[in-house]
């Protein structure tokens, strides 16, 4: 058996997922728009405390096969999506996150426990990122054999 490559995921039984690409990995931006640069400045840098600390500990990672999202300060909780689970986007970039160059990306999905992943404040270029989620999310669907029939 040869050694994964670098920067190849790893799950628990040390075989790489199959072509698994990342294309998103970070936290939240620590300051996403105006208003909390706007709250940073005006009370003297003591408002970056809260905004870190409101951020939780989280860390986001978006591959080619699935979103990981891992939460917590001292308690972690790692939630995981597969990506033919997606069934639409909703992509947000309000003026004061655009000035910032940040985003949100809200993923509806099938699971009826959590029907809605919330992506906010990505400090990247959402669209971008949006484009190859889509890619992703089709190529994963074609690659299970799932389709999305819609009764009404």
């Amino acid at each position: 058996m040869q050694p994964a490559a670098p920067g190849a995921i790893v799950p628990a039984g040390n075989a790489p997922l199959a072509n698994e690409e990342v294309l998103f990995e970070g936290s939240p931006s620590l300051i996403p728009g105006l208003g909390s640069l706007l709250i940073a400045i005006l009370t003297l840098g003591l408002g970056v405390i809260v905004l870190w600390w409101k951020r939780g500990g989280t860390r986001y990672r978006i591959t080619s096969q699935r979103v990981i999202i891992d939460k917590g300060l001292f308690g972690k909780t790692l939630d995981q999506l597969d990506l033919y689970r997606i069934n639409d986007f909703v992509v947000e970039r309000p003026f004061s996150q655009r000035i910032m160059g940040t985003g949100n990306i809200t993923l509806k999905t099938l699971e009826k426990a959590n029907p809605e992943i919330h992506l906010i404040g990505l400090p990247t270029d959402v669209v971008a990122l949006y484009e190859k989620l889509r890619m992703a999310v089709e190529a994963s669907k074609q690659q299970r054999s799932v389709r999305l029939v819609e009764y009404e």
